[in-house]
């Protein structure tokens, strides 16, 4: 796997700095993707969790639309993979399934969430609220809860990569 993943400055200012930290996990998920086949991005490899690589990417291309679209922005921008009868959809992969669909979607939630963000300040409040309690949030905990949700997912990744082929990294 190569690591072209980079930190933020340590004196960037405050939206840099979060904007770093996000960009640099979503790089992370990808490098942990990196290199393998549609079959072994699909294979949930720590049972009995039915997680996957190819899951996560899928999940967070749902994230970044929730948080980015739809909160954020209040656009209406229904689920891209789960559905009222299967509200996991994300993680749950059929043999059509392909990494590149996947990858592709992710980074395109990925551009339009960095597009609808530059016309907000980080104080800036929500133009829509969160659909099961209504909260409306600024800029600054989007930015911070996304981190968090990637770091998380992150050591997901880490650990079905290793199960995977072995490769292990930060």
């Amino acid at each position: 796997m190569t690591n072209e993943r980079r930190e933020p400055a340590t004196t960037a200012d405050e939206r840099t700095m979060l904007e770093g930290w996000l960009d640099y996990h979503r790089q992370t998920l990808a490098w942990k993707c990196e290199g393998l086949t549609d079959a072994q991005l699909r294979t949930a490899a720590v049972e009995p969790s039915e997680l996957s690589l190819m899951g996560l990417v899928r999940h967070m291309a749902e994230v970044e639309r929730g948080w980015f679209r739809k909160v954020l922005a209040a656009e209406d921008a229904g689920p891209i993979y789960c559905t009222d009868e299967d509200p996991d959809g994300e993680f749950h992969l059929s043999g059509s399934d392909t990494w590149e669909e996947a990858y592709a979607t992710w980074q395109s939630e990925i551009e339009t969430a960095r597009r609808n963000a530059a016309r907000f300040g980080l104080d800036d409040i929500t133009e829509g609220k969160h659909r099961r309690t209504g909260e409306r949030f600024n800029l600054r905990w989007l930015y911070t809860h996304m981190i968090e949700e990637y770091a998380r997912h992150n050591g997901h990744a880490d650990l079905l990569r290793e199960r995977l082929d072995g490769a292990t990294g930060d």
